[in-house]
């Protein structure tokens, strides 16, 4: 178990983006295409963070020409380049799933000033 924990410690990044849900995230994530790399930036609400540790991940939404994608990233994944804060939000809710059925400005998350 300790041998677990040892490796489990090495992969997590030293440096983890602080954000919660409710907030507008840029997310770059590094893309690889046949032999090229290239950063591809996902911008969208955090819908929801999951675990702890190794295996902690968030899933961002957004709605792209009317249809809602997300898309879950792993926190200490080598791919995410870099997780920024574009607008922090005001929620009471550790889940914002409630949002999938909602369109329009309901689908708006107020800004925490």
């Amino acid at each position: 178990m300790d041998a677990l924990k040892i490796i489990s410690e090495g992969s997590i990044k030293a440096e983890k983006p602080q954000f919660n849900v409710g907030d507008t995230v840029r997310v770059d994530v590094r893309i690889k295409e046949g032999e090229r790399e290239r950063i591809q930036a996902f911008e969208g609400t955090v819908i929801a963070k999951k675990h702890g540790g190794v295996a902690e991940t968030f899933t961002v939404r957004r709605v792209s020409y009317g249809v809602g994608i997300e898309r879950v990233f792993p926190i200490n994944s080598p791919f995410v380049e870099k997780v920024t804060v574009v607008r922090k939000g005001k929620v009471r809710r550790a889940k914002l799933f409630y949002l999938r059925g909602r369109t329009g400005k309901a689908a708006k998350v107020k800004s925490d000033i």
